[in-house]
């Protein structure tokens, strides 16, 4: 039964959500406060990098831009998630869960790429001080965005075409929240490695092969760095680059943990569990660890809150 014979209005059922009302009641306010500060705080960086002069620099476009791709990623699943919890059914039709991944998927891909580009910015400008304004032109840093988009769906599409191509079986429950691979790949009837190993060298070109650029990257930052006579200057090198290793670290973590291994050793409720950490926690903390370890950030944040609490007040 391939894609062709699949009819595109045939229905999953997801499993993962709570049977008792309080439960559910529970979870809608969790996932919605958290939703909410999500907004909240990467609208208030996008603004500020915006509204401040001083931050029209690469490094706070690229912040920008993850914030947006991160507001439109959540957009993908957590409205859905909010929704279900007061459906008596939870179910959605086979084109609407492979639009979701399609989307989820390609959205994450796109965050792991930007992740890598930051890398590569804050290379050039440590390693390559005086290079850096003829190399990182506003150009070159929008084209970037435009690539890790277009090239996170582009492998997102190939690989969500190929899940549906495979043969689902007869039981339709999804043991998940929303609609992702692995959750999927457990309804397919084949037993082929193939069939993994397909979607393992899916998630390594989007995950591993940006990590390991990434390692790269700063192993020749360090080494540059410790080359500094100056401690001032090693600080603030280290400084500059700690909290984007810090949101590296928790994204690729969590993502290697859910698609860089076999199919046989998804547990559906710990795996849940990592699924809400990246859908819902990186994107809240990202906010939080730039700028908290970000004094330009601050300000610049400041400024805005200030300019909105005087604008209400007249």
């Amino acid at each position: 039964m391939t894609w062709k014979n699949h009819s595109l209005f045939m229905e999953f059922v997801f499993l993962a959500y709570p049977k008792r009302p309080e439960l559910r009641m529970l979870c809608f306010f969790g996932v919605s406060l958290a939703y909410g500060l999500i907004i909240s705080g990467n609208i208030l960086i996008v603004v500020s990098i915006q509204t401040e002069t001083r931050l029209h620099t690469p490094m706070y476009y690229f912040l920008g831009s993850l914030s947006g791709i991160e507001l439109c990623y959540t957009a993908v699943v957590v409205p859905h998630i909010l929704a279900n919890n007061f459906q008596s059914e939870k179910t959605i039709t086979l084109l609407s869960c492979a639009t979701q991944m399609v989307f989820l998927i390609g959205l994450g891909s796109a965050d792991c790429f930007l992740l890598a580009i930051m890398a590569y910015d804050r290379y050039v400008a440590i390693c390559h001080p005086l290079q850096y304004p003829l190399i990182m032109t506003v150009t070159l840093c929008v084209r970037l965005v435009v690539a890790s988009v277009v090239i996170g769906l582009f492998l997102s599409l190939q690989l969500v075409v190929f899940i549906f191509c495979l043969p689902f079986c007869q039981d339709r429950g999804i043991e998940h929240f929303f609609c992702d691979a692995p959750p999927l790949m457990r309804l397919v009837c084949a037993t082929s490695h193939i069939h993994e190993l397909s979607v393992l060298m899916a998630a390594t070109l989007a995950i591993a092969v940006p990590f390991f650029f990434i390692a790269t990257t700063y192993a020749l930052i360090v080494a540059a760095v410790l080359k500094l006579h100056s401690a001032t200057g090693r600080h603030r090198a280290f400084n500059t680059c700690s909290s984007h290793l810090t949101v590296v670290l928790l994204q690729y973590g969590c993502c290697a943990f859910m698609y860089l291994r076999p199919v046989s050793s998804y547990h559906p409720k710990q795996d849940r569990f990592v699924s809400l950490v990246y859908t819902l926690g990186t994107p809240f903390l990202n906010p939080l660890i730039y700028t908290l370890r970000n004094s330009e950030m601050k300000g610049a944040i400041g400024k805005v809150l200030t300019r909105k609490c005087i604008s209400h007040g007249k």
